[in-house]
């Protein structure tokens, strides 16, 4: 049906009478623009081409906010589809005059109007630019303890378009003092004003150490995790994600999720959720919480992480995206794994590919303890050891080796696969000494 209309010529003389019309015609006639605007990046050409946007940014000015509205969303509608539409929008002036309507009194306009700096702001670094150049950030920033939900939803989501681009743009976020302010967001009743604000903190803490420090320092962390611990689903994700980034920067860092108990809820989200991309994420955050120091990787281990990661990694039901995710973080946490009551599980069941970093978490701590050398044999790990098939020369075999050479060859031979066949074979052939 849009098509049809752009085809028919209808836009030019919606558009040619516009300035002169009254009101209820400008509402009208912005509603006709963005319904044919919204469907396709070619359709919000096409409006375009009519001179729609000249039109549009008119009727920002215009004195009635129920046309400054329709003008928003008709805006909002063509900018959102891609950066040379965006730039359009950018270049007709509307930008300015979208941050003045988010400074006017009617709720339902500072919605629209937030949306459609977010829906600019998105696409590249330079529209994000342009949007702050207007002033924006210091008026979105204080709309977050706004009432209103739905405002709330799209000015955090406007903020989070803007500081994504780069550090000097989330420093700039930073700078409008949205911290603690922004964490209230994380136990709001509404589930996307919690998504979004969890957007935000994750949009900042990517960059650099020092913005996550100042997210930790405020407290940031622990309300995420709050917030993961006290929702479902899809609203989880950017939680886990700032966890996994905050933690990613340095081990200062990823032990603060630790001590903020971080692990735990991380952990639950892998068992409860079933879409993988969000068991994906809370997989990676893990990993790079883990993959630190054998400090970090010990606090992973005991609660209980590896097994359930395993499970995942070996589950035939799980997507490709999620077995990749999964054996990195199990192979970054194992590599720095010295706490072997954890490993010595995963030695029955772990596939050959995760296998070697296990034994050879075994080969580097057994030379030097004594105790973990007994435990090993009367738990069945040194059993375990000698059914495994390696290829000779291969780094698993060499692994093999080192564990064996803590041991005397007597032992090593009495757990081998087929000794009690040997020794059974041994009795029948023994003569009795009378």
């Amino acid at each position: 049906m849009a098509e049809a209309v752009v085809k028919a010529g209808i836009l030019p003389q919606v558009i040619c009478s516009l300035p002169e019309e009254n009101r209820y015609y400008k509402k009208a006639a912005a509603f006709v623009l963005r319904a044919v605007a919204k469907h396709s990046p070619q359709l919000a050409q096409a409006v375009v081409q009519s001179g729609a946007l000249e039109m549009l940014v008119i009727c920002l000015e215009d004195f009635d906010p129920g046309v400054k509205e329709g003008a928003s969303w008709g805006l909002g509608y063509i900018a959102r589809h891609n950066p040379e539409l965006s730039q359009a929008v950018v270049d007709a002036g509307a930008v300015p005059l979208l941050v003045l309507c988010i400074q006017e009194p009617e709720i339902a306009l500072k919605r629209i109007a937030a949306s459609t700096l977010s829906d600019i702001s998105k696409h590249s670094p330079e529209l994000a630019q342009a949007v702050v150049d207007a002033g924006a950030i210091a008026h979105l920033a204080q709309m977050i303890p706004n009432p209103d939900a739905k405002l709330k939803r799209q000015v955090l989501s406007a903020l989070s378009q803007i500081a994504k681009h780069s550090v000097d743009l989330a420093e700039l976020v930073v700078e409008a003092e949205i911290f603690p302010v922004v964490l209230t967001c994380l136990k709001d009743s509404d589930e996307y004003v919690k998504k979004n604000g969890a957007t935000l903190i994750r949009e900042i803490a990517k960059h650099t150490p020092e913005l996550s420090q100042l997210i930790v320092n405020s407290g940031g962390v622990a309300a995420v995790i709050d917030c993961i611990g006290s929702c479902r689903g899809t609203v989880r994700l950017p939680g886990i994600m700032t966890l996994g980034y905050v933690a990613a920067h340095s081990e200062n860092l990823s032990m603060a999720v630790i001590v903020s108990k971080g692990i735990p809820p991380l952990c639950l989200c892998l068992v409860e959720e079933h879409e993988d991309h969000i068991k994906a994420a809370a997989a990676w955050a893990l990993g790079q919480i883990g993959r630190h120091t054998t400090e970090h990787a010990r606090h992973v281990a005991v609660a209980n992480v590896l097994p359930t990661l395993l499970d995942i990694f070996v589950d035939p039901r799980s997507s490709e995206d999620l077995r990749t995710k999964t054996k990195k973080a199990l192979k970054s946490i194992l590599q720095k794994c010295t706490y072997l009551p954890a490993l010595e599980p995963l030695l029955h069941e772990a596939p050959p590919s995760i296998m070697k970093h296990i034994i050879g978490q075994f080969s580097k701590v057994l030379p030097h303890d004594n105790k973990a050398r007994r435990l090993f044999v009367t738990t069945g790990g040194l059993k375990k050891v000698q059914e495994i098939k390696a290829e000779p020369g291969s780094l698993l075999q060499e692994y093999i080796n080192t564990i064996n050479n803590c041991y005397p060859e007597e032992i090593v031979r009495y757990y081998s696969p087929g000794y009690s066949e040997i020794l059974l074979e041994r009795v029948e052939h023994y003569q009795p000494v009378l």
